[in-house]
């Protein structure tokens, strides 16, 4: 957590987040072209904001691409501002919300985080309904193969779909499959209003995938959710329920309970 408060002091890699806020997935050569610096003083402030977390990248052909990693202020929002009094530390919080709420610019969302479990564990905790269920309130019934079907149960609707497969199974290492069909009964089982409804079953399916990382004291996990058309409506709605979803994953491993 020290080297995230170090990354936040400096007024320069707070304009680099704010650039990434306004316009996520930039290059490298977009950053320094927006900050006015040269490529080695961005590169160096980059590299701060990486190992911080705060800061991931995505490789697309020959380009890396950067975007805003919220984990890390999660973090600090369940240590100190679950704590304490809100108003004192109302900036953050802020913050916080601005990383989680604005929609991204490139066509993924990517969210990194660090938790204290195995891969095993963690292959479980994605795969299992009992664990699903927990953390996420979805159900799973796939046999977890790549091609599989998968049946996805939230709230008591249950959605099927030949569609709805999965894509890559690499046990402990590598997940991906199809996003969920978005049929009636989901809506209806999470009052969702017909207007979404029609605006996200009008969208082509999306894909995510979850690689599992072993780190010295803990598990990387990066979620990259892809596969989103220009100004979707869907990507607004995974990247305000991914952080929540992640976040719980992460303290039900840690500490037994779900947030």
């Amino acid at each position: 957590m020290d080297a995230v408060f170090k990354a936040l002091a400096d007024a320069t890699r707070r304009r680099l987040l704010d650039s990434l806020n306004a316009r996520n997935g930039q290059t490298l050569r977009e950053l320094c072209a927006e900050s006015g610096m040269s490529r080695q003083a961005v590169t160096k402030h980059l590299t701060v904001l990486e190992a911080a977390g705060l800061v991931t990248t995505v490789r697309q052909g020959r380009e890396k691409l950067h975007y805003l990693n919220a984990a890390p202020i999660n973090q600090i929002t369940e240590r100190w501002i679950n704590r304490y009094d809100r108003t004192r530390v109302h900036a953050l919080a802020d913050l916080k919300s601005a990383l989680e709420d604005a929609p991204m610019t490139k066509p993924e969302f990517v969210y990194v985080t660090h938790i204290k479990t195995t891969p095993e564990k963690l292959w479980q905790a994605l795969t299992d309904p009992a664990f699903t269920a927990r953390y996420w309130g979805v159900e799973f019934e796939s046999d977890w193969t790549e091609g599989a079907p998968m049946v996805w149960r939230e709230r008591g609707a249950e959605t099927r779909d030949p569609e709805q497969v999965v894509l890559v199974s690499d046990p402990y290492r590598r997940l991906s499959y199809t996003w969920h069909t978005f049929t009636a009964e989901w809506a209806e089982s999470g009052d969702v209003p017909e207007e979404t409804l029609k605006a996200y079953a009008a969208e082509p399916r999306t894909q995510v995938t979850f690689d599992i990382e072993p780190t010295a004291s803990a598990v990387k996990l990066t979620v990259t959710h892809g596969g989103f058309e220009p100004g979707s409506e869907i990507l607004k709605g995974v990247s305000n329920g991914w952080p929540v979803i992640l976040s719980s994953l992460k303290t039900l491993l840690e500490s037994g309970e779900p947030l």
